[in-house]
């Protein structure tokens, strides 16, 4: 038995030397690590119009994930953090994702099932909630989905557009006139020549190509959407703690624009953690806002009223507000 005894001994000093070390130790992990020592953060996921692509003016790029980012990287890196993005935009691309060489990763439930990814990313909250959507001409009587029925209605063969369109006018027990193609520039042609009466596809799509539009008065996209479905702020499954730093750090973003009331905290107040918790400092939840400011006014900046496209809040919003988000809170 002296072998059981010499072992227990060796037990008990890495049991003692692991409850002396740092709380923030404990929990530190290797994306945390990586992150901390090159000073970057990689981010990753698909071009849509306002979520990330390049500008006009031919800068760099920008977008909704790239401020989103840049704000829950300033969590371990604060103001001094550098950012790097890279577009999701082939098969290949997604390696990143399988490899574990990007930090976070903007990421829907059909790129994770489609590129084999759900043992490799671990989803955390929803960012962003895509909407499949009508787009009308601008003099048309159309104004809600249900005003479709006996429309002529273009639409890319077999996309998701596509299917929530069939989905949104069976369950209204409606029919209309089917104008697919399979080609997105004969449909934008079709559309344009006003061979049919609507054209579906998501809100940021339609919002990019109504923006080409030279007559007046330019189309409008119906504020009922077709359907709507999540984008996540996924993390490399080998490092909980970032997954923890990183669904907290998006629940401040999205809480920061909340109201105080007589029955509810207001903002970042409301957050029920301590830096502590975290292995952060105290001011962690001011270093994400300050980075790139609120969901609200990373929303406004890329896809609401101060941006081209003109996108409402909609779904992207706190379900106090009306919106789909909902994130934890102190009462």
């Amino acid at each position: 038995m002296a072998w059981w005894w010499g072992l227990s001994q060796k037990l008990a000093l890495i049991l003692l030397l692991a409850l002396a070390l740092p709380s923030s130790s404990v929990l530190a992990g290797p994306v945390v690590d990586r992150i901390k020592a090159s000073g970057v953060i990689r981010c990753g996921g698909v071009p849509r119009p306002g979520l990330v692509g390049q500008p006009t003016d031919g800068r760099r790029a920008s977008g909704l994930y790239l401020d989103l980012c840049r704000a829950i990287g300033a969590a371990l890196l604060g103001q001094d953090g550098k950012v790097e993005f890279h577009a999701y935009d082939s098969d290949q691309a997604f390696a990143r994702v399988a490899d574990g060489a990007d930090d976070l990763f903007f990421l829907d439930g059909s790129e994770i099932g489609d590129h084999s990814l759900a043992g490799a990313a671990t989803p955390g909250p929803p960012v962003y909630f895509i909407s499949t959507a009508a787009m009308v001409h601008g003099d048309a009587s159309i104004r809600e989905v249900s005003d479709l029925a006996s429309k002529s209605i273009c639409f890319y063969q077999g996309d998701d557009a596509h299917l929530s369109l069939e989905a949104a006018m069976a369950a209204r027990r409606l029919d209309f006139v089917r104008m697919g193609y399979m080609e997105y520039g004969e449909l934008r042609d079709a559309y344009a020549a006003r061979i049919c009466d609507a054209e579906v596809g998501e809100s940021g799509d339609l919002a990019a190509a109504r923006l080409a539009e030279r007559s007046a008065p330019t189309s409008r996209i119906l504020a009922e959407p077709l359907a709507a479905f999540p984008v996540f702020a996924a993390t490399p499954a080998s490092d909980p703690r970032w997954s923890a730093i990183v669904a907290w750090a998006t629940y401040a973003l999205q809480r920061a624009e909340l109201p105080a009331t007589a029955w509810r905290a207001a903002g970042l107040r409301s957050l029920p953690v301590e830096g502590r918790d975290l292995g952060l400092p105290e001011d962690w939840a001011t270093r994400v806002v300050g980075a790139a400011g609120s969901y609200a006014e990373i929303y406004a900046r890329n896809l609401g009223e101060s941006s081209p496209l003109k996108l409402p809040r909609g779904a992207n919003a706190l379900s106090e507000l009306g919106g789909l988000f909902v994130t934890p809170s102190r009462e």
